[in-house]
């Protein structure tokens, strides 16, 4: 498989398989990098798509950044790969891994995206930090007083972050969109996946005993299945 790598407004990004005039944007989760996108272009460019992937944020390339895995970030980093794109394909989908989907919705809401597909998504952030937030015995008044609150489980909480997720609720998604959710995750309850999916009528697909990371062979392959069946 060809693989271009390349810089997007200093972005380090991949461009996999050949000439096409319709591409895939892969948007990584906490966690990974532009790389991982490897598996999932072998499958899409075998039905004639190309693939572009990114390093958001303090991920691969980028991991000596600092204080910027945030939507106030990703987002016009997004919006200019975005722009990048229109310019040299007709047509434009999206692969977006947790808290990745968060940060596309934010991001391509009311673009013309041809399809979208996301695993383990991140739908409501505000939610999840307020979970977060409980698990961690921490209150509004706790974090809003501290600014940013270290928990034992390994996040960080921050009130700026809180505020923007409070403020930039997902209100609209029109585009066609797949989601696989696992019946395991332990971010996304699977009330909100039901939700979601049928405001916005996606095609919802549940591995009853998959985790928000697929990584077993057993889940590996059913996230190889659902990509298969759900690439168009």
């Amino acid at each position: 498989m060809e693989k271009q790598l390349l810089h997007i407004n200093n972005i380090p990004a991949v461009i996999w398989g050949t000439s096409s005039d319709k591409i895939y944007l892969y948007v990584h989760g906490k966690s990974g990098c532009k790389e991982e996108a490897a598996s999932f272009a072998e499958l899409a460019c075998a039905k004639g798509w190309q693939v572009l992937s990114m390093d958001l944020p303090e991920h691969g390339e980028r991991k000596g950044e600092a204080s910027s895995f945030d939507p106030w970030h990703a987002v016009p980093e997004l919006n200019a790969v975005y722009d990048y794109l229109q310019d040299g394909w007709k047509k434009t989908a999206l692969f977006a891994n947790s808290i990745g989907a968060w940060f596309s919705m934010l991001s391509f809401a009311g673009k013309p995206l041809e399809k979208a597909l996301f695993v383990s998504p991140v739908l409501d952030m505000e939610c999840l930090i307020r979970r977060m937030m409980q698990w961690a015995s921490v209150s509004e008044e706790d974090l809003e007083k501290a600014g940013i609150i270290q928990t034992s489980f390994g996040e960080t909480l921050s009130w700026e972050y809180y505020c923007y997720a409070r403020n930039h609720p997902i209100c609209h998604w029109e585009i066609p969109t797949d989601i696989l959710y696992a019946g395991q995750d332990h971010l996304t309850e699977r009330s909100a996946a039901d939700s979601f999916a049928e405001r916005y009528h996606c095609r919802l697909t549940v591995m009853e005993n998959g985790e928000h990371w697929f990584h077993t062979p057993e889940q590996l392959a059913v996230l190889r299945e659902w990509m298969q069946n759900s690439l168009i």
